[in-house]
């Protein structure tokens, strides 16, 4: 008698029933995929006709995505599509995987439960945390800078304006305002129309620009105006056109900007408000700086018109702001992985990559939800999330195990019953065989 057939069938069941059981425990597994096992029956050569049972010839994996489940954290991130995250284990070697549940530690390094460290495009220069994120090149450990982003000065400003072509020229002003001059002197200051915003200092200090804009009297088409920082006019005598931040703006026939200065087509001027000593030193500066360095501006008008409508700020926007702390992070869909600070500046800190392999299921599994590549695998192949055949990286998101826990229980019933079947062979040959002994 042979009991050779059904102890195999008894083998390759149990070792079913681990696989199954393997599923089962971790179908809760954030990226977990489970496996299957690939049965092959077992000849003893080419004339064999009786076969000798059965082996589990692979345990292949299923890479088919789990459902994705929202967190609404922001390091909680799944891959929509193909990809996996590469990650540097604690010995350096990299591993990939599809758990997407990261953290910072203490050094600001992206690190998932098993402190394996999440890898991607860094800064050019990890010594300046604003440096620019250069793609390509060999991924790196994120890690994100926790300084303050300093302070920066203003030394653009774009502006839009419409000035009411219906406006009277010259002395019929209707708006008049107090401002000083050098010397801190009170002046008035007549004008037709005047805007007001903020800019920054050197230091982050809030600044206020005040532009007075008055018909010129002479010229229909010509606007002029006076420049104030902080309500100061360095220079000004009370006539528009004396202070040290005047201009003249132009008008064609059809409302366009024409020229500023007299300069045919120019369409930005420049500003300096320098705390420079004035006629008299015992009054103070012309402009007050606190320590701040000079401020040069250059203002842009392009798109600012005449047509017979109200005198308006159509659009405003300056490059300066004051110093802020980190606040928070955000991951985008391509991987960008932004820093957020109190003043509302961003600055990419990272870009996340993602891995692919010619045969995902030649990977070979490592624990820790991670796997490691092999030559069956062949060597990953690293990109950005959005782009050829990788997904996108989803924040707030996670991805469940593609454990489908009803098919994998049905899956045991069925490996039970067929452990059973080989344990009743083995019964029937014994008691064969007892009754050959008993002959």
């Amino acid at each position: 008698m042979s009991f050779s057939q059904a102890l195999s069938g008894l083998n390759a069941q149990s070792e079913n029933l681990k696989i199954l059981s393997n599923n089962i425990a971790n179908s809760q597994t954030v990226g977990f995929k489970s496996s299957g096992a690939l049965f092959a029956d077992v000849f003893a050569g080419a004339n064999s006709q009786v076969g000798l049972g059965v082996s589990v010839a692979d345990v292949r994996q299923d890479f088919t995505a789990g459902d994705l489940e929202n967190t609404g954290r922001t390091l909680d991130l799944a891959v929509a599509g193909e990809g996996f995250y590469r990650v540097e284990q604690v010995n350096g070697e990299a591993a990939f995987t599809r758990n997407g549940e990261f953290t910072q530690d203490s050094e600001g390094f992206l690190v998932n439960a098993a402190n394996q460290r999440l890898t991607g495009y860094g800064l050019a220069d990890p010594n300046e945390p604003f440096s620019e994120v250069v793609p390509g090149g060999a991924p790196q450990a994120l890690r994100i800078p926790q300084d303050d982003i300093p302070a920066n000065a203003t030394t653009e400003v774009n502006a839009t304006f419409n000035l009411n072509a219906s406006t009277p020229t010259g002395a019929n002003t209707t708006q008049a305002a107090t401002v000083l001059d050098e010397n801190g002197v009170e002046q008035t200051v007549n004008y037709h129309f005047s805007n007001s915003y903020t800019i920054y200092d050197s230091l982050g200090n809030e600044r206020n620009v005040t532009s007075y804009f008055t018909k010129n009297a002479t010229v229909s088409n010509k606007w002029d105006v006076e420049v104030a920082l902080d309500g100061v006019i360095g220079g000004f005598d009370g006539n528009i056109g004396s202070g040290g931040n005047h201009f003249t703006t132009e008008f064609d026939t059809n409302g366009g900007l024409s020229g500023i200065d007299a300069t045919t087509g120019a369409t930005s001027v420049a500003l300096s408000f320098n705390d420079s000593e004035p006629t008299n030193p015992a009054v103070g500066t012309p402009y007050e700086l606190d320590g701040a360095e000079n401020l040069a501006i250059t203002l842009e008008l392009r798109g600012t018109t005449q047509y017979n409508n109200d005198s308006v700020q159509n659009t405003l926007s300056q490059d300066g702001y004051t110093s802020g702390s980190l606040a928070g992070l955000e991951i985008t869909n391509d991987g960008r992985v932004i820093r957020l600070f109190t003043n509302e500046e961003r600055r990419d800190a990272g870009q996340i990559v993602l891995a692919n392999f010619a045969n995902v299921e030649g990977l070979q599994p490592i624990g820790d939800n991670a796997w490691r590549e092999t030559n069956a695998s062949g060597v990953s192949v690293i990109g950005t999330a959005g782009t050829g055949v990788y997904g996108t990286i989803e924040s707030g998101v996670l991805e469940n195990s593609n454990v489908e826990l009803a098919s994998q229980l049905v899956d045991t019933i069925v490996a039970q019953r067929a452990y059973q079947a080989n344990s009743t062979t083995i019964s029937t040959q014994d008691e064969i065989l007892q009754t050959i002994i008993n002959l």
